[in-house]
């Protein structure tokens, strides 16, 4: 049975987007919200990102200037959330 598994980011984007990634590996929906501000990803977060993207990850962000991520609003972003198995908080 398939899994819907978000993954919540705050601080530790790096882990959370490995985290992401290896998810997949089980052939669950995992999608990805990075929350409450912009994000300065590293080149190896701009990897993992793309890897999620070519996998169908979902990409969400309540902070516009995060362009990699599609713009939720934060009210939308929880309802959301309520939606899936598992949240992931990082």
């Amino acid at each position: 049975m398939t899994r819907r598994i978000a993954v919540v980011v705050r601080d530790r984007q790096g882990e959370a987007l490995r985290m992401a990634l290896g998810l997949t590996l089980m052939d669950d929906e995992v999608d990805v919200f990075a929350a409450g501000r912009k994000f300065d990803w590293t080149e190896q977060d701009l990897t993992n990102i793309e890897v999620l993207q070519e996998l169908e990850a979902g990409l969400f962000s309540d902070h516009r200037e995060n362009e990699e991520t599609e713009f939720v609003a934060t009210e939308m972003m929880a309802h959301r959330l309520a939606e899936y198995d598992h949240v992931i908080p990082y």
